[in-house]
């Protein structure tokens, strides 16, 4: 018979915890670059949105325990804002700067999201240690 621990439940909240951190990096990233008309590139800053790729579980008994990692970012293509900035150094011919595609709103939005899914990661880790807690407790 194959052992049932709290470990797996542990792992997958961990790795919940560690994406979802990045997650937050790159919204707080947004955000600090929403008004950025220029970057290191020359271009104009694009928000960025995380990628999370499942790790799936071996099977029962496994030591693979499944969860969640962070894979990596992706650009939104998505057009920003055109405004009519004639003085500008980073204005076009015609007087418009293209402004970045970050709308601080969504961000915080995504963010609240984020943080809430944070927390129930880290509730669900406590739960697991208040449970092992609990059944040495029997065992003594």
């Amino acid at each position: 018979m194959a052992e049932i621990g709290i470990a797996p439940g542990v792992n997958i909240s961990a790795s919940g915890l560690d994406a979802e951190s990045q997650r937050m990096r790159v919204i707080a990233n947004n955000v600090a670059n929403a008004r950025t008309t220029r970057g290191a590139d020359g271009e104009v800053f694009r928000r960025k949105d995380v990628i999370f790729e499942e790790i799936l579980a071996g099977g029962f008994g496994s030591k693979q325990s499944g969860g969640v990692r962070y894979a990596g970012e992706v650009a939104d293509q998505s057009p920003g804002t055109r405004i009519f900035r004639p003085g500008h150094p980073d204005s076009d011919a015609d007087g418009f700067l293209e402004m970045p595609n970050v709308n601080p709103v969504a961000e915080m939005i995504d963010m609240m999201g984020s943080s809430r899914a944070f927390e129930a990661n880290l509730t669900a880790m406590r739960t697991a240690s208040e449970m092992a807690n609990s059944a040495l407790k029997i065992i003594k």
